[in-house]
């Protein structure tokens, strides 16, 4: 068995009227190389005429994000081209790379009907070799994505990165990723091995499950210890886990508002190169 080494619980920081919880980074963990940054946004319901997500355009360099569409829907707009609008259970994978613009806001039809609302966003750091890449973005709805069941079907895997059971993910990574979403209901059990080389990104967004013989709650991200090779999980209750794991990079991470570099003379020549307009132009 792996060991957990400490459970973090998600601190409430709302983002004007979104309802957000942040387990990463926080004061007792500032990333688990490479994840370095979650945000939890809901779950909450919007009335008729509502504003939408606040995220217009901003800069990013040096990282990528995957975004979880649970429930509502986020339109997708950036400096190299790319548009789409993602409904539930869909995931986008952006890679910033050298730099872009982009927004994510919800669709007109969202902002006029409304409805329920719970997106996450994981911020994935880039290897120093990578991180001036060209930017890109994939947005895929719900049954775009690989996915198979295990336990009886008590188990049901959205597979995004690397392989698992025989079945490749809907993302081809930057650098070597496994990652998950994982819906488990209420008596479904797995074991999952990981190798001691990699780090566990843990993060359990619904429900309650008993992670290595521990019982933990929903809005917890668990930090395992690099020793063992094996995490059991049962749900005991209807639940939805974020499971990734990859090798940390094990290099310096400097982070400054949207960007995400090794120094910070990077950081510094990223604001130059953005108010130059190098990171492309944003057309309304």
């Amino acid at each position: 068995m792996r060991p957990i080494k400490r459970i973090h619980k998600a601190e409430y920081r709302p983002i004007a009227d979104l309802v957000t919880y942040s387990p990463l980074p926080t004061r007792s963990l500032q990333q688990i190389d490479p994840f370095i940054f979650l945000n939890h946004h809901g779950f909450q319901t919007y009335p008729e005429r509502n504003q939408g997500l606040p995220f217009g355009p901003h800069p990013h360099r040096g990282m990528e994000t995957v975004t979880f569409i649970l429930e509502g829907d986020i339109m997708h707009k950036d400096s190299s081209g790319h548009e789409s609008v993602v409904g539930p259970g869909g995931v986008q994978y952006m890679t910033a790379g050298r730099g872009l613009i982009h927004a994510e806001v919800s669709s007109s039809e969202f902002k006029r009907k409304g409805g329920d609302l719970e997106i996450l966003q994981l911020w994935l750091n880039l290897p120093a070799a990578k991180k001036m890449v060209s930017p890109n973005y994939i947005g895929l709805q719900k049954d775009e994505i690989p996915a198979f069941e295990m336990a009886g079907g008590k188990i049901k895997v959205q597979q995004l990165f690397g392989e698992w059971n025989g079945v490749n993910g809907a993302f081809e990574g930057t650098f070597p990723l496994t990652m998950s979403t994982i819906y488990l209901e209420k008596g479904g059990m797995f074991n999952k091995k990981i190798t001691s080389n990699e780090n566990v990104f843990f993060y359990i967004v619904r429900g309650e499950l008993k992670v290595n013989g521990e019982e933990i709650m929903f809005r917890h991200l668990v930090e395992f210890d690099n020793s063992g090779d094996t995490i059991e999980i049962e749900a005991l209750e209807d639940s939805i886990l974020i499971l990734g794991h990859a090798k940390p990079f094990n290099e310096p991470m400097v982070a400054q508002g949207p960007f995400v570099m090794n120094t910070q003379q990077q950081i510094y020549e990223a604001y130059q190169d953005y108010q130059a307009g190098k990171f492309g132009t944003w057309e309304h």
